[in-house]
């Protein structure tokens, strides 16, 4: 572990102060010797002058060599072993000397360092944890004024980091909230024409996982080339922009009114841009019901009520005399009332189930004994065309659904499969689970449907093959009433179709769960 700045300070500095101490301890110990051999010279100088003085003031007469005798009495001399001894005893004294000073250099430079130092180091502390991004931290530093001053700025400055990112969170939240729960899909590309934004109405119109979309090129989407090209043209204009685009979503057709505008930043910086899509397919669908219900029913209506009343007029003008003619023309009016009935039961149906608040009865419900029910329904029809059944059921799958409308949709499936498939072939059946889904597919051997076609076969009176359905009876109504069925389950229905080969229509149900 690294030391902190205070103490690495504090050895720096103790041992700067012991260095310097111990050349100086060092230098008065070389010294010394000199400064003891001049003292004591100038003590002997200074001793004999002055009993050299006082023989004078006395009188006193003295030879040469009494005289030399008396100096060398009073002179001191310099010897090796005294000096040593000296030195010595002023090692000791100056290692003591040195050694106190030493300690108490280094209690006051500890405190110094703990009153200035360790409180800069906890506000720098404290500084690198707000860098961080940990607005919770403090700075608890005591000191000098100026220390103390730096820590409540800090501190201030943690509160105000603290409050704006609460605030920032609070306003995200309130952000992703109004994107995710909002009615219309949203779509925000950045300038690179990467996905950065998205909520989960886009992800669940347009069939995707958030993965799959997320910091994604929109090029690399598969999305819509409607779609595509609205993208484009926001991209290239750098203006706002609307259009009604009208797209082929999960085989279907859908309606969306889409808005496109730039996203611009501070300074004018261009950063991407954001697409909301409302969609309008049930208003356009309401608006097609509209316009088309009077034509398409007075279309259906026209052939019976033409047949009845050209027959019953025909009848009228003599025809009845004929009992052969008359019970054929009976024969047909009768047919042509039986369709008018059907078509009057069909619109009934499809009113009922369209309406605001229709719901099944769901229970567990077993597939495999919907489906035998709905077999046996269609089995005459089945034997007329000399065709077969195949069926493929790995367990007993249960989900969660209404029998009886069950029975109603998949006698509607297959009462088609064999209408439009030809003669001696086979209609498979196939029951598995996948995932939470019970799957039900019905594969026929017939005509097929046109790829582009696809999404029109649940729209009202639409026909594949008009006139081989009107021979049997049909209404156009039977595939619009079983998507609404299967959506009120819950489920899904799905359309796999190569024209020549057949047709698969694909049922998913939600599993019972025990």
């Amino acid at each position: 572990m690294k030391k902190s700045m205070s103490n690495g300070l504090f050895f720096s500095f103790v041992c700067l102060v012991g260095i310097i101490l111990a050349v100086l301890g060092f230098v008065i110990g070389q010294l010394f010797p000199f400064y003891a051999e001049s003292y004591i010279n100038e003590n002997t100088e200074q001793a004999q002058q002055r009993m050299m003085d006082v023989i004078e003031e006395r009188g006193i007469d003295i030879t040469y060599s009494q005289e030399q005798a008396l100096l060398k009495t009073h002179g001191l001399q310099l010897e090796d072993d005294f000096i040593t001894e000296m030195k010595a005893r002023l090692a000791v004294v100056l290692l003591f000397i040195l050694a106190i000073s030493f300690i108490l250099i280094s209690i006051v430079t500890k405190k110094m360092i703990r009153n200035f130092v360790e409180p800069i180091e906890n506000v720098t502390r404290t500084a690198h944890e707000l860098a961080a991004g940990n607005y919770r931290a403090r700075a608890f530093a005591n000191g000098p004024k100026t220390v103390v001053e730096l820590r409540n700025s800090i501190n201030i400055l943690a509160r105000n980091l603290q409050d704006i990112t609460k605030i920032r969170e609070i306003e995200e939240e309130r952000l992703k909230t109004l994107i995710e729960n909002m009615g219309s899909a949203l779509l925000m590309i950045d300038r690179g024409g990467h996905v950065s934004i998205v909520n989960k109405v886009f992800l669940e119109r347009f069939g995707y996982r958030y993965e799959e979309v997320q910091k994604k090129s929109f090029l690399s989407l598969n999305l819509p080339p409607e779609l595509e090209s609205f993208i484009d043209h926001v991209f290239l204009t750098e203006m706002p922009y609307h259009k009604q685009l009208e797209m082929e979503v999960l085989q279907e057709i859908t309606y969306k009114l889409a808005y496109g505008a730039p996203v611009v930043g501070d300074h004018g910086r261009w950063l991407g841009v954001v697409i909301v899509m409302h969609d309008v397919s049930e208003l356009v669908r309401l608006e097609q019901i509209r316009k088309d219900f009077v034509a398409n029913v007075s279309h259906e209506l026209r052939t019976p009520i033409t047949s009845i009343k050209g027959f019953s007029e025909t009848l009228l003008d003599g025809a009845y005399k004929d009992e052969g003619m008359a019970l054929s023309f009976l024969e047909i009016i009768h047919q042509e009332s039986n369709r008018l009935q059907i078509l009057i039961q069909d619109l009934l149906e499809l009113s009922k189930i369209e309406q605001h608040g229709f719901s099944v009865d769901i229970i567990p419900t077993p597939l495999q004994e919907v489906l035998v029910r709905a077999a046996d329904l269609t089995a005459q029809r089945l034997e007329e065309k000399n065709m077969q059944f195949q069926v493929e059921f790995a367990k007993e799958v249960v989900v969660e659904g209404d029998a009886n409308r069950l029975i109603q949709i998949f006698t509607n499936l297959i009462f088609n499969a064999i209408m439009y498939s030809f003669e001696e072939t086979t209609v498979t059946i196939r029951v598995f689970e996948k995932d939470k889904w019970g799957v039900v597919e019905i594969i026929d051997e017939g005509i097929g449907i046109k790829k582009s076609e696809i999404p029109r076969v649940f729209e009202r009176f639409y026909r594949v093959d008009r006139a081989r359905s009107r021979d049997s009876g049909g209404t156009g109504l039977g595939l619009a009433i079983v998507k609404h069925l299967v959506e009120a389950h819950h489920g899904k229905i799905q359309v796999e179709s190569e024209v020549g080969k057949g047709t698969t229509m694909r049922v998913m149900l939600p599993l019972h769960t025990p």
